[in-house]
Order: C-alpha cells, then sequence, then structure tokens
C-alpha cells in the first residue's frame, strides 16, 4: 500500500474514551465509523493527550473552559503542543498534508466549535444544591481552552490547518 501523505490529529477520547470524566463515557462504536474511515482512506492518526487526565487525574469532577483557564493549565498546554506544532512541521516539510484536527463538542478542553461554560468557584458547598450547580452550566459556541491553544500555536508558526468536532462528522 502507498503513503497517501495524509494525516489526522485526533483528540485522546476519540481513540480512548476510558480517558473520560466518569459518567460521560460513550460506547466506543459511535466512533468507529469515522475512525474506519480514516484507516479505510489510509490517513494516519495522531493522537493528542487528553489534557484532562494529565492534569487532574481519572478520579476528576466533570469541569468547565473557566476552571482549566489558569496559569498551570496554560503552560502545561502550552508545553505539549509546541511539541506537536514541531512533529506537525516535520510531517509538511515532508509533503504531508495534515487533513485536521479533531475535538469533541462540548468539551471544555477539546470542543472545537462548541464548549461548556460556568461560572463556577469555591467548595461544592456553597451552593444550594446539585440542580443550582447543574444550571450553571451552559454549552456556548466557541472553542475548549486546550483547541483554543493549539490553534493559537499552529498560528504563530503559520501552520494552517482546519479544526473540527468529530461530532459533526458523526452526524
Amino acid at each position: 500500500m502507498n503513503r497517501n501523505k495524509k494525516i489526522a490529529i485526533l483528540s485522546h477520547c476519540i481513540i480512548n474514551q476510558h480517558s473520560v470524566v466518569v459518567g460521560e463515557y460513550r460506547d466506543m462504536n459511535i466512533f468507529l465509523p469515522f475512525i474506519e474511515k480514516l484507516i479505510k482512506d489510509n490517513i494516519g492518526i495522531i493522537q493528542l493527550p487528553c489534557p484532562e487526565t494529565d492534569c487532574y487525574g481519572l478520579r476528576r469532577w466533570g469541569h468547565v473552559r473557566e476552571q482549566f483557564d489558569n496559569c498551570g493549565f496554560r503552560k502545561y498546554a502550552n508545553n505539549i503542543l509546541n511539541d506537536f506544532a514541531n512533529l506537525i512541521l516535520e510531517y509538511i516539510k515532508n509533503d504531508y498534508e495534515i487533513i485536521g484536527v479533531f475535538g469533541i463538542a462540548g468539551s471544555p478542553s477539546c470542543g472545537v466549535n462548541l464548549t461548556c461554560s460556568a461560572n463556577w468557584a469555591g467548595e461544592v458547598s456553597c451552593y444550594k444544591d446539585k440542580e443550582d450547580i447543574v444550571s450553571r452550566v451552559k454549552m456556548i459556541e466557541g472553542s475548549g481552552l486546550f483547541m483554543e491553544i493549539f490553534k493559537n500555536i499552529l498560528k504563530e508558526k503559520n501552520i494552517d490547518i482546519p479544526f473540527y468536532d468529530v461530532d459533526d462528522y458523526l452526524k
């Protein structure tokens, strides 16, 4: 089989749903048609790390975008994503086409066009009840923080790659 020199960059959980917050897990078969298409079309796959698992582990609570918007998470993301941008440059210099970066709609870190947002802070006991907390979460247009940082790094390095929510391909 000849190389077609095409590569897709995927958010970690598209391939590994075990990294997702408990309770938000999707059946892996949902992503199977997308992954099978990449493989059938001989498109290479580069998996991004899961920033939430790396920073907060598997026993974390669900978060919103604003909770990641801090100097520690930004430093982590910049370090990781600069390395990925350099890897992308290596592929581009060798005549590969990066067909896109694929994220997860609604993710506070890896959403591309949709992310979850809330004005949360402090101890959970500061809120009236679970419904009070949940009622504050909104899905808003925009990127999760990890993807926003990735877009900015690529722009600084003059790398033009389209970003998509894989969910748009699953409909």
